[in-house]
């Protein structure tokens, strides 16, 4: 696995520098195999595809098809480039919008959550810290991988444009411990991941489809009174895009329970239809149905519990995430 991993490292660090002119043209070829050849997910794609716009016909679907690719392949190539791209020329290519917003939350002493999705190049979002005022950490929640090596390379990658990426699990004690310094932050959340099913909690209606939806967000938001944000994505062209930061609330705990989770679909769905092809539709987001987790699952003092153990008291709850 060393070898993988050091083979892997060197073609990147090799690649990076290329010209993004060049990465696309690649972009372009592995296009080709990933579709044709490989046929990567083409069957989740498509079924996604076709059971949220069922207003489309056949035709336009497999354009969107066809779009979808062209622009996972162009994400990939895009990510490489964060190994070499300057803080300059990143700040040429993402443009964020109305960030004054966050400036004034941070100089009243209140921390910031922004919302966003799999939409885009999420990955180019972590050049946020160039655009609020110096000093104020940004953040970023991440599950660490598996592999030690790949995870401290990609760490390496997301932090290069100064934002902090925080473990999954260590968010709680992370964010008590700047409260208790008196220290403001931003952190970005990605919350349109399949939660597990022990952390099903909330169900939204999302293209059509009942969906289960990770909702630690935004118990995180209102346990902490974050000034929370939705940011809107746009891919201008290759290798630009444009974000702005749209305001939800300023005090969460004043929202009923997932009316914030609701607002942050409704807003992201939004953005999605306006060009489809930029989420992450590869991604097999609808494989847990409500049936499903009917039949299996029962909550039992607010913690999800497999039917069987919670009626013979044998076995401990699950915890909510």
């Amino acid at each position: 696995m060393k070898v993988v991993f050091y083979v892997f490292v060197f073609f990147c660090y090799l690649l990076s520098p290329l010209p993004l002119r060049v990465h696309y043209l690649i972009a372009d070829i592995v296009y080709v195999l990933m579709y044709y050849v490989i046929r990567y997910r083409r069957r989740v794609v498509w079924k996604n595809l076709t059971t949220s716009f069922p207003e489309k016909d056949e035709a336009e679907l497999h354009r969107l098809e066809h779009r979808f690719y062209r622009f996972l392949c162009d994400y990939f190539v895009e990510t490489l480039k964060l190994l070499s791209f300057s803080r300059e020329e990143m700040k040429r290519r993402v443009v964020f919008k109305d960030m004054e917003q966050i400036d004034e939350a941070v100089e009243r002493g209140q921390s910031c959550a922004i919302y966003l999705g799999h939409y885009g190049n999420w990955e180019w979002i972590s050049s946020l810290p160039l655009w609020v005022k110096p000093g104020t950490m940004c953040g970023q929640i991440y599950h660490p991988l598996e592999n030690k090596d790949f995870d401290r390379f990609f760490l390496k990658l997301r932090q290069r444009m100064g934002a902090l990426s925080i473990p999954m699990n260590e968010t709680l004690r992370r964010l008590a411990e700047c409260r208790s310094q008196k220290r403001p932050v931003v952190i970005g959340y990605i919350s349109d991941q399949v939660p597990l099913w022990t952390n099903i909690h909330h169900w939204v209606d999302v293209f059509h489809h009942d969906t289960p939806v990770l909702t630690g967000a935004e118990r995180i938001v209102r346990k902490f009174n974050h000034a929370v944000f939705y940011l809107d994505v746009r891919r201008l062209r290759r290798g630009y895009y444009e974000a702005t930061l749209k305001p939800i609330t300023y005090d969460p705990q004043q929202l009923k329970e997932y009316e914030l989770t609701d607002i942050y679909w409704r807003m992201l769905e939004e953005t999605i239809r306006q060009a489809p092809e930029y989420w992450l539709w590869s991604h097999n987001r609808w494989k847990r149905t409500r049936e499903e987790f009917d039949r299996r699952f029962e909550v039992v003092n607010g913690k999800v519990m497999p039917k069987a153990a919670a009626g013979s008291g044998s076995s401990a709850p699950y915890t909510a995430g």
